[in-house]
């Protein structure tokens, strides 16, 4: 059985499911460098510790930059013979370090990027970025625009693989779209009294887009329910309803995963709004509960996922109207039809095929 080591931040619950897939077929070890207990802008009941198929080990902070630990005992797990190994990302400062010790010693390695999107970089930036990115041997890509990214940075294309990133079980995409009767009795048990509803899943922060939706929320027609899920509102969030008499408009805390795939399953359409998403695993979520997508053009989910008028919309950044718009549209066209189109686009991104993958790069060498 090959032994691969991962270096990642902290325990997200995707990625533990993941590792524990993964940990079905391979001996994985995986390295924290950050405490999931400090993740501050995360509720703490969205971490899980998995099923126990995968080796994890908690790295100590020896120091700290920019709220990133530097862990210095990543160092003697980089000397013991593993088979592959894989650093998650390339910016945090343990990250930097393995990738510096590897490179110094001529160790292969993986690097690991979920998603990314080009930016304006100063020229000193980009050469640093360039610098970190080019210094692994190979790459693991989410998907086209990721491998753009990668490539931007400095990898070789013939040396870049991909796999379908995901936080979904092949038991979480629906056999196939809910009844309208379904879709109404899981209305009135969740208290959504709309005739159409719109869905927000996220932090309730600007970065999300969510001020965003609020600001287009009374552009939209008033049958029209505007749930938002993730956090609590401010008192400017409250005010603004107040004064724009947003009745329609709905707050609701932070939902588990069994409970929230019924927000899904209930609503018509996810938006999300995002500024600036390295992928957005909501967007995944949604789709596997049968709904269409109205996304930014700054969102890697949505760049990867989402065709125009076939299962969803991409929408300028910081376009409110634009946003208004597409909602009307897709809340006035055939969105069950969009919703089915969604469905069958996330079927293969399951963390069955994500782990499948991996394991076919590992014992392919690749």
């Amino acid at each position: 059985m090959k032994r691969v080591l991962f270096l990642t931040n902290y325990a997200s619950p995707y990625r533990v499911h993941f590792f524990d897939e993964l940990g079905k077929v391979l001996d994985v070890t995986v390295l924290y460098s950050e405490q999931a207990a400090d993740n501050t802008h995360r509720d703490s009941q969205w971490f899980e510790e998995g099923e126990g198929g995968f080796s994890a080990v908690q790295l100590t902070k020896s120091a700290s930059y920019r709220e990133e630990n530097l862990c210095w005992d990543v160092l003697p797990w980089l000397k013991k013979p593993f088979d592959a190994i894989v650093i998650c990302g390339y910016s945090s400062p343990t990250a930097i370090l393995a990738m510096a010790y590897l490179r110094l010693h001529r160790i292969p390695f993986y690097m690991e990027v979920d998603g990314g999107l080009i930016r304006e970089d100063s020229p000193a930036k980009y050469r640093f970025k360039k610098l970190l990115v080019g210094s692994a041997t190979r790459w693991l890509s989410s998907g086209g625009h990721t491998t753009e990214y990668l490539m931007h940075y400095g990898a070789k294309r013939e040396a870049v693989q991909t796999y379908p990133f995901t936080s979904l079980w092949e038991r979480d995409i629906l056999p196939r779209q809910l009844s309208v009767e379904d879709k109404q009795e899981l209305r009135r048990k969740l208290g959504m009294m709309e005739s159409k509803i719109v869905l927000y899943v996220g932090r309730f922060t600007r970065a999300k887009g969510m001020d965003d939706l609020l600001e287009a929320a009374p552009m939209l027609e008033r049958d029209a329910g505007v749930y938002f899920i993730g956090g609590e509102p401010s008192g400017g969030h409250l005010a603004f309803c107040d004064n724009n008499g947003l009745s329609n408009v709905h707050f609701v805390g932070f939902q588990k995963k069994e409970q929230l795939a019924e927000y899904y399953m209930a609503a018509d359409v996810l938006v999300l709004p995002t500024k600036s998403d390295v992928w957005g695993l909501v967007i995944n979520e949604a789709m596997a509960c049968g709904l269409p997508v109205i996304t930014t053009d700054r969102c890697v989910a949505g760049l990867e996922l989402i065709q125009n008028g076939v299962n969803g919309y991409l929408v300028p950044v910081d376009d409110k109207e634009a946003l208004a718009e597409k909602i009307c549209a897709v809340l006035a066209g055939d969105y069950r039809r969009m919703g089915a189109a969604a469905l069958e686009t996330i079927r293969p991104y399951t963390l069955e095929n994500m782990a499948k993958a991996h394991v076919e790069i590992f014992e392919s060498g690749r």
